[in-house]
């Protein structure tokens, strides 16, 4: 395709968004569980299809050089299909938020007013690899009331187009519109740039990928974005922290999975304990061979540790790489975070009630915990079922992003005639 095809191509699927949007609106929640759950028994019964178009991608992926990492990203599974039917079969389980009226109330002029949870209009979501966004994707924007419009990495198209025609077949079984979801079937990287920027039809974009990618779209998008760059995450152990707990918490934070946002980056410890728990902690991480660098009380401690520089402290490191800074109390840890961390999760390990309630009010991240792992920062954790992103911004949504996420509220008022005096 041309430039100008490529435009005019997305500008077709903008409007049909736009005019499926308005069906699935007004759309019962009956019909959209219809629409979830025929769409997982249709990839149920495609399995053999969808694991032909993923071999496709897996084998144009070996062949243009991507690392194992990405491979095993990319890959679906039986289990990973069995996932996807499960996660369709989750959301259709899920309450509806659409149409959800709170705080209605009377007021002195005799009209009653309150708010009433609509949804966004059309979401555009980018994202790269996982095929299994596609469906996470259009499952949330579907029960939410949205049309979508999704892009996927050019090295999932295959795979993409497979699932795409099941979510066709369980939007056609409920009687909605195939345009309700989208994928857009070219690959060329211009399409992103018209989907950005077409305000008149995408009300809100959701990127999921790599920094690279969120900041191009962050910084072009004529389009609100809901998204996050970095996951900076902090651990910070207190000096009246229960030792035991804190090493378990500190051991799962780092290892329980590298490469993903709420993976801690950075250890801080309170001088008062450092001594003692270092040691311990060092021998735990070097079992699973992650490398650790430190300020130079850590390395004093743990001769071992890398001495740390000022680029360690605002790196995300998605490896089995830790910093490590021991710091005097608890003001200075939270000087440290509130400086280097990228607002997504931060913990503090601590008996103490009032330096918890402290840490839960001064700490600037759209999650903050008191005795748990950053890993818990998720969706599906949280409760909401399932998640399509987490927002680090402060507008709209903020942490995990799940179906009220992707909805908005307007005022609704009811009268029986009444006029302004």
């Amino acid at each position: 395709m041309s430039a100008d095809q490529v435009t005019e191509y997305m500008s077709v699927l903008g409007r049909q968004a736009r005019q499926a949007s308005r069906v699935i609106a007004r759309a019962t929640t009956a019909v959209k569980n219809r629409a979830l759950l025929a769409t997982a028994e249709a990839i149920e019964a495609a399995e053999a299809s969808l694991i032909e178009a993923n071999g496709l991608d897996l084998q144009a992926g070996r062949d243009n050089g991507l690392d194992d990492a990405m491979l095993d990203r990319l890959a679906l599974t039986p289990a990973g299909i069995r996932s996807m039917v499960e996660g369709l079969r989750q959301v259709a389980a899920l309450a509806d938020p659409i149409g959800a009226i709170r705080d209605m109330k009377y007021l002195p002029s005799g009209i009653q007013v309150g708010r009433m949870r609509v949804p966004l209009g059309v979401i555009g979501i980018i994202y790269e690899s996982r095929p299994n966004v596609t469906v996470e994707a259009a499952s949330l924007c579907l029960k939410s009331g949205n049309a979508c419009i999704l892009r996927g990495g050019s090295e999932s198209i295959h795979s993409n187009r497979a699932i795409a025609q099941c979510i066709r077949q369980g939007l056609d079984a409920a009687g909605l519109p195939q345009e309700v979801v989208q994928v857009v079937e070219t690959t060329d990287r211009a399409a992103v740039g018209a989907l950005i920027t077409m305000p008149e039809y995408v009300d809100v974009i959701v990127p999921r990928g790599g920094k690279g990618l969120i900041e191009r779209i962050s910084r072009d998008a004529r389009v609100p974005v809901i998204k996050h760059l970095d996951g900076i995450c902090h651990v910070y152990v207190d000096d009246r922290a229960d030792l035991d707990k804190a090493e378990a918490i500190a051991l799962n934070a780092k290892t329980h999975r590298y490469g993903v946002c709420n993976a801690m980056e950075t250890l801080l410890v309170h001088e008062g304990v450092a001594a003692q728990f270092l040691p311990r902690m060092a021998a735990l991480y070097d079992e699973k061979g992650v490398e650790l660098r430190g300020c130079p009380q850590t390395c004093a401690i743990l001769p071992q540790a890398i001495a740390a520089n000022e680029e360690d402290w605002a790196t995300e490191y998605l490896a089995p790489i830790l910093s490590i800074r021991v710091v005097a109390d608890m003001d200075e840890a939270m000087d440290h975070i509130n400086r280097y961390s990228s607002q997504h999760t931060e913990s503090i390990v601590t008996e103490d009630f009032t330096r918890a309630r402290r840490f839960l009010g001064e700490v600037d991240s759209s999650s903050v915990m008191v005795n748990a792992s950053t890993r818990f920062a998720d969706g599906f954790e949280y409760g909401l079922g399932a998640e399509i992103g987490i927002s680090t911004d402060k507008l709209h949504a903020r942490g995990p992003v799940g179906l009220e996420g992707l909805t908005s509220e307007k005022y609704i008022v009811h009268g029986d005639g009444h006029i302004r005096q």
